[in-house]
């Protein structure tokens, strides 16, 4: 999948560059554009629009299939995700009794890859986009214990949410580089939930949150993942378990 992103809407422009990329990447499945006169970073509540292909791409782990579109989230190393996923899962200790909260979940990838050991899967995600998919993805591989919810994070996570759905026994967090807003830190640390596996591309923001959860919980895991060949970034995954007594 190819996105370009244009400040500006020269129609003449982009016509020209969707046709170059089109032709010189004749074999990407998806390519498309989007037109944020914003001058910022936010492209969330814009909408793409497919120049060529299909609306999305697919990809494969361990037997499920998920879809991607030009704005949900998907780890860009495919063959690492399975390994950072598999770290996470892990780290979760799932016994199939445990209801999960996967937030940040994006188009679903860890909510379905934790479902089938787990009584129930709660994702939140504030793309809706991401969630149309990760509903659609949580259908195309039969998995029927798993529920989306779009909306802001710091928003949706709070003990009316919690109240309906039922306290979760584990937390997966796998935010953006920024890391958690300091009221969903605040949260999960009052959620009463057994283990909290953390997932960042960020280690610093992980720090920062992990210090603000350290009242609370304590670190007893870390593993980094070379998610990013060549270059300086990893992934981290930490587990947290309830601090007792």
């Amino acid at each position: 999948m190819i996105l370009m992103v244009f400040g500006e809407k020269d129609l003449a422009v982009i016509e020209n560059m969707m046709t170059f990329l089109s032709e010189r990447f004749s074999q990407a499945n998806t390519i498309a554009y989007i037109i944020n006169e914003k001058a910022n970073s936010s492209i969330a509540d814009l909408d793409p629009v497919i120049f060529r292909g299909r609306p999305f791409i697919e990809e494969e782990m361990e037997g499920l299939r998920f879809q991607i579109g030009p704005k949900s989230f998907f780890q860009t190393n495919s063959k690492q995700a399975l390994k950072l996923y598999g770290i996470a899962r892990d780290f979760a200790g799932l016994t199939g009794s445990e209801l999960v909260y996967d937030l940040y979940t994006g188009t679903g990838t860890i909510a379905c890859f934790m479902a089938r050991y787990a009584k129930k899967v709660i994702g939140i995600e504030y793309v809706q986009e991401a969630v149309d998919h990760a509903k659609v993805n949580a259908h195309r591989n039969g998995i029927d214990n798993c529920d989306f919810v779009a909306g802001d994070m710091e928003a949706v996570l709070n003990d009316g949410f919690m109240d309906k759905n039922g306290y979760p026994h584990v937390i997966i967090t796998d935010p953006p580089r920024a890391g958690m807003h300091p009221k969903v830190v605040r949260q999960i640390a009052e959620s009463g939930a057994d283990r909290v596996v953390y997932v960042s591309c960020n280690s610093a923001t992980q720090a920062r949150d992990v210090e603000m959860l350290s009242g609370r919980y304590e670190m007893v895991k870390s593993q980094a993942v070379d998610m990013f060949p060549h270059t300086q970034h990893v992934e981290n995954v930490v587990l947290l378990e309830r601090k007792r007594g």
